[in-house]
């Protein structure tokens, strides 16, 4: 494996995940994204183990550790991340999944499976067991993902978006989330500030405009033409400018800024798109850099609206090695194509420059 250089040849660091939580969560669920991302997956190896894993490798490892875990305690597992952490090539991160109780609960009936600390109580005495067992846990977790409203795909695109492999870098900066979403259908919890579009004069109210979304024109234009629009738009965006850096200085890897309204299709959409633009378009200050910046319509997502040439989910600013990937593919296709007219007979060429004059 060939490990990615910084501008000054330092190794980048390799990513360590321990991914712990409530069983019933979904850490298999993430385990298994981690995998399809490239990280050597070990689930639920013997606590003792640990160091020698780490040590035995060179690739990205995210290591699955819950109450099911010969010897497991939760001061163990700590001390544990605390030692990896000691070592500069190595970046040592803690995931914990959680849902609320009563998610938890449906999930044991559909699967009717017994809980793992109660195999002869009540699935809601193992959940307060383990709630308990790991509450330390989850108290130092770099990251917390509950999944009591989140469908597969919403999860994968979280863990894409947030692990993804441009997260090694030392100078990766931060990853932008902008969400839209429907109050109703409850505040996204991974969200890192909230903001309410809801007192802007609503769209689903002109028969015209409501089967649309704030990806179409009219619905935008709909929406900003409403006076305090704009004044709210730039109010978000320079608390943005003031707050992002510091996220940045504290180490915060990972932002989700939402904005909602009633119905999550028509003003917090058109919110959204208007601070990607502003945000994409402006650097927070010289030194940071462009940070990548992803897009998520919570609502259109799950509706499987796309609009008429935006998705529902993009990347507005890609991260780097992206962008890296995608100029080395262009290049690929660029001496691909070349190549090809290089070695063409002069019969193919004729026939190309004929097609091309009668096209």
């Amino acid at each position: 494996m060939v490990i990615p250089q910084t501008a000054d040849d330092t190794p980048t660091p390799r990513q360590i995940l321990l991914v712990t939580g409530l069983s019933g969560a979904g850490k298999s669920s993430i385990l298994r994204i981690l995998e399809d991302l490239g990280h050597e997956v070990i689930d639920n190896p013997p606590l003792g183990m640990l160091d020698e894993i780490v040590a035995r490798g060179d690739r990205p490892i995210a290591i699955g550790v819950d109450s099911r875990t010969r010897g497991f305690d939760a001061s163990a597992v700590l001390a544990a991340v605390a030692r990896l952490r000691l070592s500069p090539q190595l970046r040592t991160e803690v995931l914990y999944a959680t849902a609320d109780r009563n998610t938890l609960l449906r999930r044991y009936t559909a699967t009717r499976r017994r809980h793992p600390l109660a195999p002869h109580g009540s699935v809601k005495e193992g959940i307060d067991a383990e709630t308990a067992l790991t509450a330390e846990l989850r108290a130092c977790a770099d990251m917390v993902i509950d999944t009591s409203d989140l469908s597969a795909p919403e999860l994968r695109r979280l863990i894409e978006t947030r692990f993804g492999s441009w997260h090694g870098s030392p100078d990766e900066g931060l990853t932008v989330v902008l969400m839209s979403f429907a109050f109703p259908a409850g505040l996204p919890r991974e969200a890192d500030m909230v903001f309410d579009a809801r007192f802007l004069r609503n769209p689903y109210y002109d028969p015209s405009l409501a089967p649309m979304t704030g990806l179409d024109l009219p619905v935008a234009d709909y929406v900003a033409a409403d006076p305090d629009y704009e004044p709210f738009l730039n109010q978000i965006s320079n608390m943005l400018y003031l707050v992002i850096p510091r996220f940045v200085q504290e180490g915060k890897k990972y932002a989700t800024i939402a904005i909602g309204c009633s119905g999550g299709r028509h003003r917090s959409v058109t919110l959204v798109e208007a601070l990607a633009g502003k945000l994409a378009a402006r650097d927070f200050c010289e030194t940071d850099g462009e940070w990548p910046i992803a897009v998520v319509h919570r609502e259109l997502a799950r509706q499987g609206i796309a609009g008429l040439s935006t998705a529902a989910w993009r990347w507005v600013r890609k991260p780097a090695e992206i962008l890296s990937d995608d100029a080395a593919e262009a290049d690929v296709r660029h001496q691909e194509l070349t190549g090809e007219a290089a070695h063409a007979s002069p019969d193919t060429k004729g026939q190309r420059s004929m097609a091309r004059g009668n096209a």
